[in-house]
């Protein structure tokens, strides 16, 4: 290795040990408490991930760790441009003749931002973590750093946290505006403020550099993400050869949220526009838009693996903000825009979320079973105010109950529930607002 890059690996070394923790908007993520593993931190860019990854170096710190023993390096430096494994060795080694006092004494805890630039880094982390005193925080670009890759290369040593964009939480916070006391416990102007900051967040969504952002620049912002993610995660990540398809699908999804989407449809449009495309490039091409975190899809609540395949997915943006910028008429979609929100809060909250529809064709937007097992029906409504609506939601739900009668059934309404309720016992309404307030479990 040459000399030059030694210096810099040095200098770089001693910047992450010196340089003091940023003061930022405190993620509610959850981590593994499992010891021995390697956290693979994924998620789309721009959604905080870097971020994350400094609030886990300050908690470390809090909690009494010494700050010689927290190392964040990020090896996104054109200096540093192909690098292998060695690299990392030799920066290993000469920390520890920084501190030779710490080997094997005390834990060291090493954050590696983007790692996926680094050639081998895989085989230098499984290494570390079997003769090495260390904890290990992996993070890079979805581009190389796909969960499923990510636990290959690891073999079984590592274990995924998902960063999303803002919940409605953490933007509250990140304009210092969350509330200190339970929603009931609220006088009647805070509720209405937070009612205007929850219709903002839909419209806006959670991507951290778009908060406050006017809606003109946001637009930019956020098409930027998209352009980008696609162009890197999945062009010329995967070599994809018909561009002029994989634009179309993007386009499609994310301009018709919370929609049935079927591969088989979306061919036949295709060709009948003259743009020729094999359907299995389509099933790729959505693998690759899922694995850039860029959409999130639900398949049908089934026990038969041959009915999950062959109905249609439902397709959302991975955050309420890119609805607006790819909806048709550029307007804000209430609707879907919820119906996205509570998906990817679902998803936040660990649940594994499909949708459901009865042997008497009745449709539930999300069937959702926590990481304790408890099983939701969950229907999203944004405007009850007709009755037809409402019996249409309501009528849905009961119906699935009938099948599911273990779960607990949901009707989530934009707006406050009507004060003479109409709805059978069995079923809870909520406002979506303090749904999306309640504090995460740790």
């Amino acid at each position: 290795m040459e000399g030059e890059i030694q210096h810099l690996l040095e200098e770089k070394l001693a910047t992450a040990l010196a340089v003091e923790p940023p003061v930022l908007t405190r993620r509610e993520i959850r981590l593994p408490k499992i010891p021995g593993k390697a956290l693979a931190v994924v998620g789309m860019r721009r959604s905080g991930k870097t971020s994350f990854l400094w609030q886990c170096l300050s908690d470390l710190l809090t909690a009494g760790a010494k700050r010689e023993t927290l190392l964040l390096l990020n090896f996104e430096d054109d200096r540093l441009a192909g690098i292998d494994a060695e690299a990392l060795s030799f920066m290993l080694e000469a920390y520890y003749r920084l501190h030779p006092e710490l080997r094997d004494r005390e834990t060291v805890t090493l954050f590696l931002d983007e790692i996926q630039l680094v050639k081998g880094w895989e085989t230098f982390a499984r290494r570390i973590l079997d003769t090495e005193k260390v904890r290990l925080f992996l993070s890079g670009s979805s581009a190389s750093m796909l969960s499923r890759e990510v636990a290959t290369s690891m073999r079984g040593r590592a274990l995924e946290v998902t960063v999303f964009p803002f919940s409605f939480r953490e933007a509250l916070a990140h304009r210092g505006e969350l509330p200190g006391k339970p929603w009931a416990l609220l006088p009647k102007q805070r509720r209405s403020a937070l009612a205007r900051a929850f219709h903002d967040y839909l419209t806006e969504g959670g991507f951290p550099e778009a908060q406050g952002v006017p809606a003109r620049d946001r637009r930019l912002l956020l098409q930027s993400y998209v352009d980008v993610a696609v162009l890197r995660d999945v062009i010329e990540r995967h070599g994809v050869s018909n561009p002029v398809a994989l634009r179309w699908l993007q386009r499609h999804l994310l301009g018709a949220p919370a929609a049935p989407f079927s591969i088989q449809k979306f061919y036949d449009t295709l060709k009948s526009q003259g743009i020729p495309v094999a359907k299995d490039t389509l099933h790729a091409f959505l693998s690759h838009l899922e694995d850039a975190f860029l959409i999130r899809t639900t398949s049908i609540f089934s026990a038969s693996e041959r009915q999950r395949m062959v109905n249609p997915r439902m397709a959302y943006p991975i955050d309420s903000g890119l609805i607006p910028v790819y909806e048709r008429t550029r307007r804000a979609n209430l609707g879907h825009a919820l119906e996205t929100a509570v998906l990817v809060e679902l998803l936040r909250r660990g649940c594994e979320v499909h949708y459901l529809r009865t042997p008497d064709g009745y449709e539930v937007d999300f069937h959702a079973v926590d990481p304790e097992g408890h099983s939701q029906l969950i229907q999203v409504c944004a405007d009850a105010s007709d009755e037809a609506t409402w019996q249409r939601e309501v009528r849905a739900l009961v119906n699935a109950q009938t099948h599911h009668s273990q779960a607990q059934a949901i009707l989530l309404l934009l707006h406050p529930p009507p004060t003479a309720p109409r709805e059978p016992s069995s079923i809870q309404l909520q406002y979506a607002l303090p749904w999306f307030l309640e504090t995460p479990e740790s």
